[in-house]
């Protein structure tokens, strides 16, 4: 193991024991010890090739909890039975990581049989996403079930969109027990990672009919995007989310919303609706990167404990995109991983 990766893993394992609801985060202290290296050593090893990873699991975390709770149920593929989320507007065609969650659970598989939950692997993964990118680093609570189902309606219905206003967005926080502090917290997400021209192109030429550039927008920004993103193009072109430092964890997404230059709209919300509570809250985190993180890892906690199922319900699924019971043999159409990365607000 490189230096590098040395200090990464002793970064991830310095905080220890904490406890929520029924979660804990020495439930696999015994039965599955190797866990957390599994989980780390094949992110780490994916992100040689793929800086987008880090976003993309943050991503497919968020996508998990906001329907029907952090159960795994996005990651189930279409069956005769099962309606897969991967299929909902938010997620068709740009869900990540998918590909690297499998892998993932074979690895983990061989190691520690029919012992640990697909919902876990993905908690644990967004942790290691924000670490390998130079974010924080927590203790995550584990012991959830797998679901037996998947729910592409709510899918539709739950995930915020980057259109939405702030208050659609602190409405579709507010459906998951989070508050406006949870809202412009976990927004930092977008520190890193890329989207497509058409989750912003709205901001760019006509924006909400006026026939006019979104007037929160920079106008310098705008110039570039409008080179990126061509009015009328047929390309569904990719740009940072953040355009200072794109692969890092940090806090310059805040510093970006203070100069008009948030990528989506939903994003430069949080601070150019007039008069929001929200704005001091940008303030803050851009002038205090550790309150950032810190206000992170309590909010990934938190949404991380959302519907989760524990006990003896659901089931700990062989396939994390098959159900127990059903390999894919009876397939409608195959949910697949995609290289494309359509955000939704988070």
């Amino acid at each position: 193991m490189g230096s590098m990766m040395r200090v990464l893993v002793a970064l991830w394992c310095a905080t220890l024991t904490v406890s929520n609801a029924e979660l804990s985060t020495t439930f696999y202290s015994e039965t599955c010890p190797s866990l957390n290296d599994i989980v780390f050593d094949n992110i780490f090893q994916t992100s040689l090739s793929d800086p987008r990873i880090g976003a993309s699991l943050i991503r497919l975390h968020f996508h998990d909890c906001f329907v029907q709770g952090c159960d795994g149920s996005v990651l189930l593929n279409n069956t005769a039975t099962i309606e897969s989320e991967q299929d909902a507007l938010p997620n068709i065609n740009s869900l990540r990581g998918l590909d690297v969650i499998n892998n993932i659970k074979t690895a983990v598989e061989a190691d520690c049989p029919a012992t640990v939950s697909c919902a876990d692997i993905l908690a644990i993964s967004a942790q290691v996403a924000s670490v390998l990118g130079g974010g924080p680093s927590w203790a995550v609570p584990l012991g959830r079930r797998d679901s037996l189902t998947a729910n592409r309606t709510l899918a539709n219905q739950n995930l915020p969109a980057p259109f939405f206003t702030l208050d659609q967005l602190k409405d579709a926080f507010s459906v998951q027990g989070l508050n406006t502090l949870d809202l412009v917290t976990l927004s930092g997400a977008h520190t890193f990672g890329r989207a497509h021209c058409s989750t912003f192109n709205n901001r760019l030429y006509n924006f909400s009919g006026t026939g006019n550039p979104d007037p929160t927008l920079d106008t310098s920004y705008l110039e570039v995007l409008r080179e990126i993103c061509p009015e009328n193009a047929t390309e569904n072109n990719l740009t940072n989310l953040d355009l200072t430092t794109p692969d890092q964890f940090d806090n310059n997404y805040y510093s970006n919303l203070q100069s008009q230059k948030g990528l989506l709209q939903s994003d430069q919300e949080l601070f150019s609706t007039p008069n929001a509570d929200t704005i001091d809250i940008v303030n803050s985190f851009s002038s205090d990167q550790d309150l950032f993180f810190d206000n992170f890892i309590e909010s990934m906690i938190k949404m991380g404990n959302i519907g989760v199922i524990t006990g003896d319900e659901g089931e700990i699924r062989l396939q994390c995109n098959f159900v127990n019971g059903d390999d894919g043999s009876s397939s409608i159409v195959a949910s697949r991983d995609s290289k494309d990365v359509l955000v939704s607000s988070i």
